[in-house]
Order: structure tokens, then C-alpha cells, then sequence
């Protein structure tokens, strides 16, 4: 007897919600967790359920075994005959960018728990999340070059905002696998812990943030990465803008309320 498709999928990407943090877990070792046409969706799908879903208040995205991605396996892809001019442009808008939109435009707190090898998109859905903590014998690797194609997934729109036009270069013309620390040092990781303390680590943030001022984190965010393309008036009123709807919330009249209170807030992402 074989397993229904959905069921196999359900398999391939691990879901569970955990004190208000939802964990996608990537769940082909075997492959390094190099994401399917079908993982992918169901990834997108699990991250827009994040943003509607009031009981979620962060997300940690991490993989099994010794790779966290490995990139884009397109063998499952759905296949449409023999290909013209303008499918393979489709294909990365569609594909690979979606999948990076989804982490960028989710509306919770995203945190990469990297366990392994991230390359090709798996560096750059790493990249993509709000934090990322890294494994010891994680590494990152931008293969393109490797195979004589330009990055895609968003990669020359990420790296250049993390580290400088500079060093993406020197990521990007090389391919050379990079480890973690010296990843942490450029500014692409946050924070590199023993293997055996991944989980633990991420936990321990996914679920400080699940204590937070939900709605005025989801803000931040918005405002952080729309600052990177805006002028300093667009910034500002941006800013201000966003104060302006933040303080309508639970949380922030909590937040003021426990300030003049002398007491600790209680957030309930409202």
C-alpha cells in the first residue's frame, strides 16, 4: 500500500506549532534537503499560514540530517513540453524568488536554524530569514558559479544588503564554501553554537519572540527591509506611519501601561 501524496509531502516538510512557534523542517537527508517543486509550496503555504494566524507568533525553519538545503532539486517539477523563450525567467519568478518573497514578506519573526550545508537557495533562504543561528559544520556555499549559472533565488539582492557589494562578489565569482564562523564574522549569522545545542538555541529565541509584541515586531520588520531600498523622507514617514497604526494594539497600550505600572508587560501579539 503506498502513501498518498499529501501524506508523503506532510513527511518531506515537518510542521508542528509549539508555544506559539511554528517549526518547518525540511526532511530529506538523504538528498541534503535539497528542496522539491512540491517542498517549496508547501513551505510558501506553511509561511503565509504563519502571518494569518494569530496563535503563531514566530517561525524557526531548519532541516534534517547533515544539510539544511542543498538547493533546488527540479526533478518533481510539473514539466510542460519542450521549452521556449521566457520559461526559464518564469520559473524563478514563480519558483525559487516566491519561495524567498514568502520569508521576506512573512508577517512573524523568521529564525534559520542552519544544522549543515546551505547552497544555492538553501544559502539564500538562510539569508532570507530575520535570524539566522548556525551549527559549527554548517557552511554556505553560492554554487552557481560552479556551474556556470547566475544566482538566483535572490541572491544578488540579498548578499549585497548583508555584506557589501564587495564581498558577495567574492562569494558569488568563487563558489567557495564558506564556514560558519566565518559567515558569523561577516555578518550573514547571527549567532554559531555546537551542533548539539541548534535546537536549543533556536528554541530559546523563537520562543522569546512568541512572547513579544507580535504586531510591532511584524512592523520592524516591514520597516528594516524596506529601508534598504528607501530615501531618508520615505524612512521617516514610513516610521512614522507605522508608530502611528502600532499604537492602535493591545501590546503597545500594554507596553506603556506596564512602563508606568512598573511591572513586566505581558504580550499576548495583539
Amino acid at each position: 500500500m503506498t502513501s498518498s501524496p499529501e501524506i508523503s509531502l506532510d513527511s518531506l516538510v515537518l510542521h508542528a506549532t509549539d508555544n506559539g512557534v511554528s517549526w518547518i523542517t525540511l526532511n530529506r537527508p538523504e538528498a541534503m534537503n535539497a528542496v522539491t517543486w512540491d517542498q517549496r509550496e508547501r513551505v510558501i503555504s506553511l509561511l503565509a499560514d504563519a502571518s494569518a494566524d494569530p496563535a503563531v507568533r514566530a517561525v524557526v525553519l531548519t532541516a534534517t540530517g547533515k544539510g539544511f538545503c542543498a538547493g533546488a532539486d527540479l526533478r518533481g517539477a510539473p514539466s510542460g513540453g519542450e521549452r521556449v523563450p521566457g520559461d526559464v525567467a518564469r520559473t524563478i519568478r514563480l519558483g525559487a524568488q516566491r519561495l524567498i518573497a514568502a520569508v521576506l514578506d512573512c508577517e512573524k519573526p523568521v529564525i534559520a536554524a542552519v544544522n549543515g550545508t546551505a547552497a544555492g537557495i538553501g544559502a539564500h533562504l538562510a539569508f532570507a530569514c530575520d535570524l539566522v543561528i548556525a551549527a559549527e559544520p554548517a557552511r554556505f556555499i553560492e554554487v552557481f558559479v560552479r556551474r556556470g549559472l547566475v544566482p538566483d533565488g535572490g541572491g544578488a539582492y540579498l548578499l549585497p544588503r548583508l555584506v557589501g557589494p564587495q564581498r558577495a562578489k567574492e562569494l558569488m565569482f568563487f563558489g567557495d564554501a564558506l564556514p560558519a564562523a566565518d559567515a558569523e564574522r561577516l555578518g550573514l549569522v547571527n549567532r554559531v553554537v555546537p551542533a548539539d545545542e541548534l535546537e536549543k538555541t533556536a528554541r530559546a529565541w523563537a520562543e522569546r519572540l512568541a512572547t513579544g509584541p507580535t504586531r510591532a515586531i511584524a512592523m520592524t520588520k516591514q520597516l528594516v527591509n524596506a529601508a534598504l531600498e528607501s530615501d531618508r523622507a520615505t524612512a521617516f514617514a514610513a516610521e512614522a506611519a507605522a508608530q502611528e497604526i502600532n499604537m492602535t494594539t493591545a501590546d503597545a497600550n500594554e507596553g506603556v501601561a506596564s512602563f508606568v505600572e512598573r511591572r513586566t508587560p505581558s504580550y499576548e501579539g495583539r
